[in-house]
């Protein structure tokens, strides 16, 4: 998959699954616009590629907008910006469940508004990935704010992959298991929480950031061009044990 000459916007591109994306995507010939909330995370990945760097609070709908439309022109879109706080549900908290919801769901929306909109105006074809999670899918506990919004956002994907790909623009949406980022260490610390999932993922080990990465490439790529609407489980057999 050669991404050269392309320039694609990964969010949450300072850690994690959108670090190793834009890594990716730029030993593959890419110009990665990346986005994200630390500047300090921005400085050291300009240090391993070359790329240019936005940081933004997307949990501030105006801001995100803004950064959205600094990131333009884009030939690709990966929404791969996420949060989480691990609350039971009768603790979930408003403020909480609308911090993940804005950030989980609500930026992604914005982001590819602006990225299709665009596209759309000249007249031009693109491809959108969403990284959601089998949180989406099944209850976690603690995770009642976090399933939620990924749910919100695989329901957005599947519209956007309706109405947007009779315009050229396919919308795929990505759902990893636990994946060894900075974010899953907050989630997953416990031992025993951690070994009750473990032991429900057949190949025997959580995911790595660049085990997804290859995946969104795929879905990027021209190699996919008859993939449209998808909800690809990067589990490991998760979801069918």
């Amino acid at each position: 998959m050669d991404f050269s000459g392309k320039r694609v916007i990964v969010t949450g591109a300072g850690k994690g699954i959108g670090r190793a994306t834009a890594l990716m995507l730029a030993r593959r010939g890419a110009t990665v616009i990346a986005v994200t909330r630390s500047a300090t995370d921005l400085e050291t990945l300009a240090g391993e590629i070359a790329c240019e760097t936005i940081a933004v609070d997307l949990a501030d709908a105006d801001a995100t907008r803004e950064a959205a439309r600094k990131a333009l022109p884009a030939d690709l879109l990966v929404n791969c910006a996420g949060t989480t706080e691990l609350e039971s549900f009768l603790d979930v908290s408003v403020e909480n469940f609308d911090l993940l919801y804005a950030v989980n769901t609500r930026a992604p929306m914005i982001v590819a508004q602006e990225y299709a909109r665009e596209r759309v105006e000249q007249g031009l074809g693109g491809a959108i990935v969403n990284v959601s999670s089998v949180a989406a899918f099944v209850g976690i506990p603690d995770h009642a704010a976090y399933c939620a919004s990924k749910a919100g956002l695989d329901g957005l994907t599947r519209v956007m992959a309706k109405e947007l790909a009779p315009k050229g623009i396919r919308v795929n949406g990505v759902h990893p298991t636990v994946t060894l980022t900075p974010m899953a260490v907050k989630a997953w610390s416990d031992p025993d929480k951690a070994a009750g999932m473990m032991a429900r993922i057949p190949v025997g080990r959580f995911a790595e950031p660049d085990d997804i990465a290859e995946v969104i490439l795929f879905l990027l790529s021209d190699e996919a061009a008859m993939v449209n609407g998808l909800s690809m489980p990067v589990d490991g057999g998760y979801m069918i044990a």
